[in-house]
C-alpha cells in the first residue's frame, strides 16, 4: 500500500475514532439499568461503520472482510479501546444486561441470517459430483482435529472450565471448533485466485462444504447434551434422530414446500420484496423446528438455506437482496459484537496464552494433516494434497459462532471464548497466502483445460441470463411448436415455465364451476392445464434422452399454468415483474394481412419486457423431434451467433440434426483472401459455432452460399436440404409497429416450413 493510501487510512480511523468518543458522550445514559433507543442506534452505526472500514482495508490487503469486522469489535472492546478510554468504553457498551440484550437480539438474528447465507452458498451438486474424494478428505480432516481438540479438552485443568462437571460438552465444543472449515472463506478464496474450476478448487469447496453441514449436525446435537448439563442417552438417541428425521424431511417433502411458497410468494404478492419476506419466514420456521426438537436454531437456518438456495425460482436479484442485507448489517454487528466479547488481556495468564498458542498448532497442524492424509489416501500427488492441506484451514465465521453459541450457554467462558475466537482469526489469516502459494505451484491438467473452456463459454453464453419461461399459447398448430421447444429448454436449462392460454375460455366441467383458479383468482381453463402436461411429458423425454447429470431430474421441472381473466397486456407485464425474462409465442394468425406480424404478436412482444422466441408452424412436423432438420442462418454477427446456440441447444435436447448456412454476398466472394479478411469471415463465423457445438456435445453441418438475397437464400436451402424448422435471430427495429427486418418478413410472407424467430438483443 502506498504511504499516500495509508495516510488515508489513518486520517478515517482517527475520524471514526472520534465519532465514537462523540456518540458514546452525547449517548450516555444516567440510568444504567433502563436501556436506551439512542445508544443501540450508536451501537449499531459505529460497529457497521469499523467493520465496513476495517473489513475493507482487509480485503485491499487480501484478507477476508470478516477478520475486519471480528479485529474491528476487538478494538471496540476491553483490549484496546477499554485499555485507552474505560470510561468511554463502558459508557458507549455498558455492561448493563438491558442495553445488552438489544445487540445481542441482532446478533442471534446475524447467526441465524449468517447460517442462511451459507446455506444458499453451499452447492450440494458439487459435493456430490466429487463426494468419494471430498468425503475422504473432509471427514479425515474432522476426525483429527477433532479428536485433538477433544482430548485437550479432556486434560484440561479445571480451573480453566467454566463447569468442571460440564467437560463432556466443553470438550466436545473444543473438537468441533478446531475441526470445522468456514466454506465462505474457504470459497471466497478459492474463487478470487480464480481456482473454482479446477479440480483442487472444486475440491477444496466440496470438502468445505462436507465439513460444514457436518458441522451445524455436530454443534446441534452438542447443544442439546449442553441444555442438559450431562450425557443422558436417551436425550442423546432423541437428538439424533430428531436431527435425522429433520435432514430427511427437508431434503425430500420440505425441498418441494420451500420451492412452492417461493413460486406462491413471488406469482401472488404484488407487494415489494415478497420473497424476501417468504425466505426469512422460512427460516424462521425451520429454526423453530429444530428448536422444538431439541437441537440448536442454527441448523434449521442453514438447511433453510440450502433449500432456498436450490429454488428454481430464486432470480438474482432476490439472491442479491437478501445478501445485500445480510453483509450490509448482521454481519459487521455479529463480528463486531463477537470482538466485543473478546478479552486479548486474558493472554497476559501465561496459562492461558500457552493454551491459546497449543489451541492454534493444533488446529492447524490437525486440520492440515487430516486434510493431507485424505487427499493422499484419494490419490492426489504431493502438491495437491498440500494444497488441499491448506485450504481447509481457515476457521473464520464458523468457529465465531460455534464459541458465540458455547458462550451463550455456559460451556465456554471468557477465556476459553477468547482463546478460540484469537485461534479462528489467526488460522484464517494464514490460509489465504498459504492457499495461494500452494495453488500456484499446480499445473494445470488436460481434463481441467477442457472444463475451463466449456465453462468460460457458459459464462458468456447468450442463454445462461434467463431464469423462467413464459410460455404462450392458443392450442392451434403453432402452439405445439411452442409447446416443444419449450419444453426442451425446461429439460435442459432447468427453467421453471409457466403455461398461458391466452383464448381465455374455459373448456369442458371446470367452465360451469368457474373453472380452476391460479394464485391471483384468475381462471385455468382445461386446455392451459392440458398443454402443461405436454410440456412436462415432452421435458421427462427430454430428461431421458441426455441424461441426468446434464438435465434436470424429473424433481426440477417445474410446470405451472396461468389464467388470462383481464388485460393480456397488463398480465405479460406483471408476468416479466415476476421473473419470467423469456416469452415463447405460439399462436395464429402468426403473420399479418397486410405484411409483418400480426398485430396480437406484437402488442404481445412489446407488452413483455424481455426475450421472445415467435414460433410458427408451417406444414406438418415429425411427431419424433430426434427427426427435426434445423437451419441457423449465421453472418458471424453476435445476433446470429445468439440464435445458432439457440438452435443448438434445440438439437441437443431433440437428438436432431442442425446446419449453419453463412451466405456471402458477391462482392465477398470476389476478394481474395490475402486482400482482405472478409473473404474469410465465413470460416470465423464457423469456428463461433464449432466451438458452441463443442460445448453442447452436437456436430453441425456448415453450408457457404455465395450471391443472392439472404431470405431468398434461406428458403432455396431449406428446400434443397429438406429442413424443416428455421432458427433466425433477430432484433427489434425502431418504430410504431413491431417488425424485426425484411428477412423475418419474407419468413412471415412465404415460408412453406416452420420457423423460429428468436430475440437476441
Amino acid at each position: 500500500m502506498s504511504l499516500k493510501g495509508a495516510w488515508h487510512w489513518q486520517v478515517a480511523l482517527a475520524i471514526l475514532l472520534l465519532l465514537v468518543a462523540a456518540s458514546a458522550s452525547a449517548a450516555g445514559v444516567a440510568d444504567r439499568d433502563a436501556p436506551s433507543e439512542t445508544l443501540f442506534l450508536v451501537q449499531i452505526i459505529v460497529l457497521v461503520a469499523i467493520g465496513r472500514l476495517l473489513g475493507e482495508f482487509m480485503v485491499r490487503i487480501g484478507q477476508p472482510s470478516i477478520m475486519g469486522q471480528i479485529i474491528g469489535g476487538v478494538l471496540l472492546g476491553p483490549s484496546v479501546f477499554g485499555s485507552l478510554w474505560p470510561d468511554l468504553q463502558h459508557q458507549l457498551f455498558p455492561a448493563g444486561e438491558a442495553q445488552k440484550s438489544m445487540t445481542d437480539a441482532i446478533a442471534q438474528l446475524g447467526i441465524l441470517f449468517l447460517l442462511l447465507l451459507a446455506g444458499m452458498e453451499t452447492d450440494l451438486g458439487l459435493a456430490v459430483r466429487l463426494r468419494r474424494a471430498a468425503f475422504g478428505v473432509s471427514l479425515s480432516g474432522i476426525l483429527i482435529p477433532f479428536a485433538a481438540g477433544f482430548t485437550l479438552g479432556e486434560l484440561l485443568p479445571a480451573s480453566l472450565l467454566p463447569n468442571p462437571q460440564a467437560r463432556l460438552v466443553t470438550a466436545l465444543f473444543l473438537g468441533t471448533a478446531l475441526s470445522i472449515s468456514s466454506v465462505k472463506i474457504v470459497a471466497s478464496v478459492v474463487r478470487e485466485m480464480d481456482f473454482m474450476r479446477r479440480n483442487i478448487g472444486q475440491l477444496i469447496v466440496a470438502s468445505a462444504i462436507i465439513d460444514d453441514t457436518v458441522g451445524w449436525v455436530i454443534i446441534a446435537v452438542t447443544f442439546s447434551l449442553a441444555e442438559h448439563g450431562a450425557v443422558d442417552l436417551w436425550i442423546l438417541v432423541r437428538s439424533v434422530a430428531g436431527t435425522l428425521a429433520f435432514m430427511a424431511f427437508s431434503f425430500t417433502i420440505g425441498r418441494r414446500i420451500v420451492f412452492e411458497i417461493i413460486r406462491l410468494t413471488n406469482d401472488k404478492f404484488k407487494s415489494d420484496l415478497p420473497v424476501l419476506s417468504a425466505i426469512i419466514a422460512i427460516m424462521g420456521a425451520m429454526a423453530i423446528i429444530t428448536d422444538l426438537i431439541g437441537v440448536h436454531t442454527v441448523l434449521g437456518a442453514f438447511v433453510a438455506g440450502i433449500l432456498v438456495g436450490q429454488s428454481p425460482i430464486l432470480t438474482r436479484q432476490i439472491d442479491s437482496q437478501l445478501r445485500a442485507l445480510t453483509t450490509a448489517l448482521f454481519m459487521p454487528v455479529f463480528f463486531g459484537l463477537t470482538g466485543l466479547e473478546t478479552d486479548l488481556g486474558v493472554l497476559s495468564d501465561p496459562a492461558i496464552l500457552l493454551l491459546a498458542l497449543g489451541l492454534i498448532l493444533i488446529a492447524s497442524l490437525g486440520k492440515f494433516g487430516g486434510a493431507f492424509a485424505g487427499a493422499k489416501f484419494s490419490g492426489f500427488t504431493n502438491p495437491e494434497a498440500v494444497a488441499l492441506g491448506c485450504g481447509m484451514n481457515a476457521r473464520g465465521s464458523t468457529e465465531v459462532i460455534v464459541a458465540s453459541i458455547g458462550l451463550s450457554i455456559g460451556v465456554l467462558d471468557q477465556r476459553l471464548f477468547s482463546v478460540i475466537v484469537a485461534m479462528a482469526v489467526v488460522t484464517t489469516m494464514a490460509m489465504p497466502p498459504s492457499l495461494r502459494w500452494a495453488l500456484a505451484r499446480l499445473p494445470m491438467r488436460e481434463d481441467e483445460r477442457d472444463r475451463l473452456a466449456r465453462q468460460g463459454f457458459e459464462e458468456q453464453s447468450f442463454l445462461s441470463k434467463f431464469e423462467r419461461i413464459l410460455l404462450a399459447v392458443d392450442n392451434s398448430a403453432s402452439s405445439g411448436l411452442a409447446t416443444r421447444i419449450a419444453a426442451h429448454f425446461t429439460a435442459l436449462r432447468k427453467m421453471p415455465i409457466t403455461v398461458l392460454n391466452i383464448d381465455g375460455k374455459p373448456q369442458g366441467p371446470e367452465a360451469q364451476s368457474g373453472g380452476n383458479k391460479d394464485e391471483a383468482g384468475r381462471t385455468i381453463d382445461n386446455t392451459a392445464m392440458a398443454i402443461a402436461e405436454q410440456v412436462r411429458e415432452s421435458a421427462q423425454r427430454t430428461v431421458g434422452r441426455v441424461g441426468s447429470q446434464e438435465a434436470a431430474i424429473d424433481g426440477d421441472l417445474h410446470v405451472t399454468t396461468s389464467g388470462t381473466s383481464g388485460d393480456l397486456e397488463a398480465l405479460l407485464a406483471e408476468s416479466a415483474e415476476k421473473g419470467h425474462d423469456m416469452l415463447f409465442v405460439g399462436v395464429e394468425p402468426t403473420a399479418a394481412p397486410e405484411g409483418g406480424l400480426d398485430q396480437k404478436i406484437s402488442r404481445m412482444s412489446k407488452s413483455f419486457k424481455g426475450t421472445t422466441a415467435i414460433c410458427s408452424q408451417r406444414g406438418a412436423l415429425p411427431d419424433d423431434d430426434g427427426r427435426l432438420r434445423i437451419l441457423v442462418p449465421i453472418s458471424g454477427t453476435e445476433r446470429s451467433m445468439r440464435a445458432a446456440e439457440f438452435a443448438l441447444v434445440v438439437a441437443k435436447a431433440s437428438s436432431a440434426h442442425v446446419a449453419a448456412i453463412y451466405i456471402r454476398e458477391p462482392q465477398q466472394a470476389s476478394l481474395a483472401p490475402r486482400v482482405s479478411d472478409i473473404a474469410n469471415a465465413h470460416l470465423a463465423a464457423f469456428r463461433k459455432i464449432d466451438e458452441i457445438a463443442s460445448y453442447n456435445d452436437i456436430s453441425v453441418e456448415k453450408i457457404t452460399q455465395s450471391g443472392g438475397a439472404p431470405d431468398l437464400s434461406i428458403l432455396r436451402q431449406a428446400r434443397r436440404g429438406r429442413f424443416n424448422l428455421i432458427v433466425l435471430g433477430v432484433s427489434r427495429r425502431a418504430g410504431e409497429m413491431l417488425s424485426y427486418g425484411p428477412i423475418a418478413d419474407t419468413l412471415l410472407e412465404a415460408a412453406d416450413r416452420s420457423f423460429i424467430l428468436v430475440e437476441t438483443e
